[in-house]
Parts: structure tokens; C-alpha cells; sequence
């Protein structure tokens, strides 16, 4: 695919999206673009939501520091100028409803005549699902390391082949290890020490995931909140979890009051939907469940 031909997709509202040529320079939300980087297509530039600051959070960064890409800040406040210096051919987001993108207000992308690309990271879609559409947006963004059609493509595409099958093989391992550690899991992120929000595991297309998989994951129960439900660390405490995955997200805080003895695994609720991040993520659990 050369970046002359006409790039066409659609987007996870349903937007028909599409430019004379197939897009070179992307600037994308930092989930999306660490997605991107492990699959292939180096963004100009990234930015973040509105939990983040000035500098990259290094949970949600993956390799884009290592790689030299340029944080912006937040979206929602970044001036128009800002991106237009960067010469944007597509801004590419997440959106957890299927209607609006997460980080970033759309009519800047319009003002900027850029098409903006929002992919879903909702509970609408399943994990696979989500991996593979971010698979086909970088296919369409001419990844060498999806599509290999040359001898230099091919080599280029080794480091993503070897990311599914190190995915693979950490589903495999991390369903063994479950179905012999019984050890109920309980994912929450921190609020301070009088309050916690856990999550609600059908509701975190990840976490839903690792139930497939066997682990057992405890539930919050009855209370509002789709996502979450908030409360106290004593609610967190009555559930008994013997292994607790927190939000490492700086905006969120260390787990408080929890008795000794629990087991604490560092989770991430914006991985980068992409093999090599989740396999990651998946063997640290495993080594975690296995104690």
C-alpha cells in the first residue's frame, strides 16, 4: 500500500471516513497511539484525557516515550494551533459510548478539516474484538507489520507476529494458573482513603476477558454506577479478595486499608489494545495468581 492510494475507513460510530491518500502523520489519543506504535504506525504526536497532566503517565504510555513521540496534553484543551502546526492526515481516538470520541472535542478535528477515527474500547465489544479492530485500522494506515507483503515488511511485521503469539501463550498460561488458583480477584482504583470505586467486572471488556479465561473475579454487587461502584475500603475489604489488581494510573492512589496477606497487582484500565499489551499484562497476572 503506498500513500498515494485513497485511504477509506470506517469508525466504530459508523463514520465513513476518507482522504485522497492513506494517512502518513496520525496524532491520536495515548491509549490509541501506543496501540498504534506496538503495531506498526509511529504517531506525530499524542495527547491525553482529562484524568492527565502536562507529562506522559507512564502506565498509559507503553513505548511512545522510548520512541520520541511528543505529548501535547490534554485534548480537550489543546489549542487548534497547536495541531495544525503538526499537519495531522488523521486524529485517531477512543470512544467508550459508540457516538462521541473520548478525548478530544470532534469539532477541533473539524475546524482543522483532519478526519477523526474513534475506535470503540467499550464493553460492546469483546477484547478480541477490540484487538483486532485496532489490527485493521493499522492494516489501513499501511502498517508493514500487518500486512508484510515485501521482504523488508515481512521483518518489520516479526515483532507483532511474535506479539500474538506471546498473547496466545499468556491466555494459555494464565488460564492454567487460574484454574488452579481459586484465588478470587477484585479490580478497583483508589480515591483516597475514604473512598475506592471497584469495578464491575462484566462492565471492562478486559476483565470480562480474564473470567473467560477462568479467573475468578468478584463482583461489587447492587449500587449505581455502570463501571464502578463507589464506596468506602471497608466494602473492598468485605468482598475478601485474595488478590487485588489497582488502578496504577496517576490520577488514582495506592490501595488503602486492605488486610495483610492480600496479594496487589498493579492493572492498567487503559492498556493499549494491542497484543504485545495485553500479553504483558496477562503474564503479570499469571506470575501474580501463581504467588
Amino acid at each position: 500500500m503506498s500513500g498515494t492510494e485513497r485511504w477509506a475507513f470506517t469508525d466504530d460510530r459508523g463514520a465513513e471516513l476518507g482522504a485522497a491518500r492513506v494517512p502518513l502523520r496520525v496524532v491520536a489519543y495515548v491509549r490509541a497511539g501506543a496501540a498504534l506504535l506496538d503495531l506498526g504506525v509511529t504517531p506525530v504526536a499524542v495527547y491525553g484525557s482529562g484524568h492527565d497532566g502536562q507529562a506522559f503517565d507512564p502506565a498509559k504510555a507503553g513505548g511512545l516515550g522510548a520512541a520520541g513521540v511528543p505529548y501535547l496534553g490534554p485534548g480537550r484543551a489543546l489549542d487548534d494551533g497547536v495541531l495544525s502546526e503538526l499537519r495531522p492526515d488523521v486524529i485517531v481516538d477512543v470512544t467508550y459510548d459508540g457516538k462521541s470520541p473520548y478525548a478530544l472535542d470532534e469539532a477541533v478535528a473539524e475546524r482543522l478539516g483532519v478526519p477523526l477515527a474513534a475506535l470503540s474500547v467499550g464493553n460492546e465489544l469483546t477484547l478480541p474484538a477490540i484487538l483486532d479492530r485496532f489490527a485493521t485500522l493499522a492494516a489501513s494506515l499501511g502498517a508493514a507489520a500487518v500486512r508484510a507483503a515485501s521482504e523488508d515488511e515481512q521483518a518489520a511485521a516479526e515483532p507483532v507476529r511474535a506479539a500474538a503469539a506471546e498473547l496466545a501463550a499468556a491466555e494459555a498460561a494464565l488460564r492454567d494458573v487460574a484454574a488452579r488458583s481459586g484465588l478470587g480477584v477484585l479490580a478497583l482504583s483508589g480515591a483516597g482513603p475514604d473512598q475506592v470505586h471497584l469495578a464491575r467486572p462484566q462492565a471492562w471488556p478486559e476483565l470480562a476477558h480474564l473470567a473467560e479465561l477462568g479467573v475468578r473475579l468478584l463482583d461489587p454487587g447492587p449500587g449505581p454506577g455502570a463501571n464502578w461502584l463507589t464506596g468506602d475500603w471497608t466494602r473492598a475489604d468485605e468482598l475478601r479478595p485474595g488478590l487485588v489488581l489497582f488502578d496504577e494510573r496517576e490520577h488514582a492512589t495506592p490501595p488503602y486499608g486492605l488486610p495483610s496477606g492480600v496479594r496487589l497487582t498493579p492493572w492498567n484500565p487503559e492498556t493499549p489494545p494491542s497484543p504485545a499489551a495485553y500479553a504483558r499484562f496477562f503474564r503479570v497476572l499469571a506470575e501474580a495468581l501463581a504467588g
